[in-house]
């Protein structure tokens, strides 16, 4: 059961999607009327599930659940996973590459192997301050107020000289 992104309690569990570019406007009027149409119809064994999603900077999409109403099974899981992976075909798009990391510079974001950010944190090119995305984040709340921090509050960290 689709619901509105403000309506979710912040106890909800979080998966983010990380784009490797950023989407079109046409592609976010797909993929919102998509995700739309697959949180309708999420369930859990034949319960409905309570959820909803957001999109970033035009380039993060995030699939919220409120577990309060019925929590995930590995089955759920597994259908938002297959819809994502549609999303990715249907755009060609990558959304699963979990060692992609994302980082500001001024009000670009940028997308980069975890081995060019750690690159980057020797030649200082990345700092304690530069502003990262925690994609590791499993709450509304934590998504809302600890997710976009700067290097040093996040696990980025272990990378910084």
């Amino acid at each position: 059961m689709y619901v509105s992104y403000s309506d979710l309690p912040n106890s909800s569990r979080v998966w983010i999607y990380q784009a490797n570019r950023e989407f079109t406007q046409e592609e976010i009027e797909v993929i919102s009327a998509k995700a739309i149409l697959f949180i309708d119809q999420w369930t859990r064994h034949g319960d409905d599930l309570k959820g909803s999603f957001t999109i970033k900077y035009n380039q993060f999409l995030v699939i919220a659940l409120d577990e309060s109403f019925n929590d995930a099974s590995g089955c759920s899981i597994d259908a938002s996973v297959r819809f994502i992976q549609s999303l990715e075909k249907e755009l060609s798009v990558d959304l699963m590459d979990k060692l992609n990391v994302s980082f500001k510079d001024g009000d670009r974001i940028n997308i980069v192997k975890l081995s060019d950010f750690q690159e980057f944190a020797k030649e200082k090119k990345i700092n304690s301050e530069t502003v990262v995305f925690n994609n590791m984040v499993n709450t509304k709340e934590d998504f809302e107020k600890k997710w976009e921090v700067s290097a040093k509050e996040s696990w980025h960290n272990r990378f910084l000289v």
